[in-house]
């Protein structure tokens, strides 16, 4: 495994992190356990959740999982934990959103469905703009100094947004923003225009989830046409139909370099400037092994320049305003 630094911190982090938005949605305690250990056997030190993950009326399943999982291994040292706090937890008002209450409070649930004393990393699952930045660094400060939190991540926030939060925390002399976890694959560039050159000015490692397009990447077509497309072949319809041509010439492209789609998808990913982790999701132990191998493969010589025809960035590619103006 490599590892690198989460944005501009000095907090080491595998190249990949392992993302469990599976657990107790698709898959069991004991299962999700597996894929827990195998991960830590290959050296990813990276554990992204959610409050919400597996919520079955407020209860975070997902949490509790890798709480049981810590409590049954004792790796929680070994361990960079993420989570996030934004999603309503039950129907009350206040148990959602990103207001200083429940910023303090999600993260003492957290905690506890954990079974751990601190979060590395406390993401805000999405922007709230009727709630200002006074208040949410506020909490996020308080719960540093309490010792409950390491660092703020967001998530699903656009460039200005990005700006806007560490501009705020800049005036409090507080440290902000470490990373932002988006979206980002070869059918999902939109974060070229504006996100990614906002989060490489101000330090901000970039953690791209559905780093596969929700399997669509992972060689969907010839899973199709062999039966294996598994759960893929339940959202054909809106995730891969539509990019059935690209689709093709990526798979005849991995193909002739003699490679999973998978990995070379994610070796992509990890040659962009500014990510530091992509965020796997699978849904068993083996499905980390091309995952793996993407970290130490190098995409050949004129690669990129090919993918780039089959997955054409928006405009005329890079960052907002020259991907769209002269």
């Amino acid at each position: 495994m490599r590892y690198t630094s989460l944005g501009r911190s000095g907090l080491a982090v595998s190249r990949l992190c392992l993302g469990t938005m599976n657990f107790a949605w698709q898959i069991g305690e004991q299962d999700s356990h597996a894929i827990l250990d195998r991960s830590l056997a290959a050296g990813i030190n990276f554990v992204d959740t959610a409050n919400m993950y597996g919520a079955e009326t407020g209860d975070g399943r997902s949490e509790q999982f890798i709480g049981s999982w810590f409590a049954r291994t004792g790796a929680r040292d070994k361990i960079v934990l993420a989570t996030k706090v934004y999603a309503p937890m039950s129907d009350w008002p206040n148990d959602g959103g990103l207001s200083a209450r429940h910023i303090i409070a999600s993260c003492e649930a957290s905690l506890r469905r954990l079974r751990t004393d601190w979060i590395d990393l406390f993401q805000m699952h999405h922007v709230q703009r009727s709630t200002p930045w006074a208040e949410i660094w506020q909490a996020m400060e308080t719960l540093v100094l309490q010792g409950k939190i390491r660092y703020a991540g967001s998530s699903n926030f656009a460039g200005w947004h990005l700006a806007a939060a560490q501009a705020a925390a800049d005036r409090r002399n507080f440290f902000g923003l470490v990373s932002e976890q988006c979206k980002y694959n070869l059918l999902t560039r939109h974060v070229e225009l504006e996100v990614l050159p906002a989060a490489i000015e101000l330090g901000i490692g970039i953690l791209p989830y559905s780093p596969l397009h929700f399997g669509a990447l992972s060689g969907a077509l010839r899973k199709q046409r062999a039966g294996l497309a598994g759960r893929t072949a339940l959202h054909a319809s809106e995730r891969v139909e539509p990019h059935r041509a690209a689709l093709e010439r990526f798979e005849k492209f991995c193909a002739d370099l003699g490679e999973e789609p998978t990995t070379v998808a994610l070796a992509w990913l990890l040659a962009q400037p500014g990510v530091t982790a992509p965020v796997l999701g699978p849904r068993t132990a083996e499905q980390l092994d091309l995952p793996l191998r993407a970290v130490d493969f190098e995409l050949p010589t004129g690669a990129a320049a090919a993918l780039d025809e089959i997955f054409p960035p928006i405009g005329n590619g890079g960052p907002g305003p020259e991907a769209w103006a002269w």
